[in-house]
């Protein structure tokens, strides 16, 4: 219970550290944007075309609600990754970088229903094609695995984040 408490609390104070600053508030919330954006398009819930519409069918709640949070989660997951990369020159970990913004991408957008199906097919054939229906089968796990993935991601740049801020009390 107090390792649950203590990263809590840590998680409190990475986002503190970084979003006090308005300038990173404003990367993550356009970060956030530009991928609700290109998640509803490719999910082809907004369409711009004659006009700007946004249309939301009962089947597709869950997926919307999961692309939402996804946008949410890599907004704040790569802004903090630019903050620790800018100001303290610690060594990042690559997959806390792109494990869970990696499978989101490619799990939000309905391979069979979009463009990306039919470019898959054409590049590599047979392979696209079960390509094109596992992303369109599997769909709705992939996005929660990949907000799983983005949790895990922001909780070990958050705890990278902090260990940077204590002080070892030994010597």
């Amino acid at each position: 219970m107090y390792s649950l408490i203590s990263k809590l609390d840590s998680s409190v104070l990475s986002f503190r550290i970084v979003f006090l600053n308005w300038q990173y508030l404003l990367i993550a919330g356009a970060i956030a944007i530009f991928f609700w954006i290109a998640f509803s398009v490719l999910d082809q819930l907004l369409f711009f075309s004659p006009i700007v519409i946004f249309y939301l069918p009962e089947d597709a709640i869950v997926g919307f609600i999961l692309s939402t949070v996804i946008s949410i989660l890599l907004g704040i997951v790569v802004t903090m990754n630019v903050y620790v990369l800018k100001r303290l020159k610690l060594k990042l970990n690559l997959t806390s970088f792109f494990s869970g913004s990696t499978l989101s991408v490619l799990s939000s957008t309905c391979a069979s229903c979009s463009s990306l199906g039919f470019l898959l097919v054409s590049i590599f054939g047979a392979t696209g094609v079960a390509a094109s229906s596992f992303l369109s089968n599997y769909q709705t796990p992939l996005r929660a695995i990949s907000v799983i993935l983005l949790i895990w991601a922001l909780s070990s740049i958050s705890y990278k984040l902090t260990k940077s801020c204590t002080i070892n009390q030994k010597q």
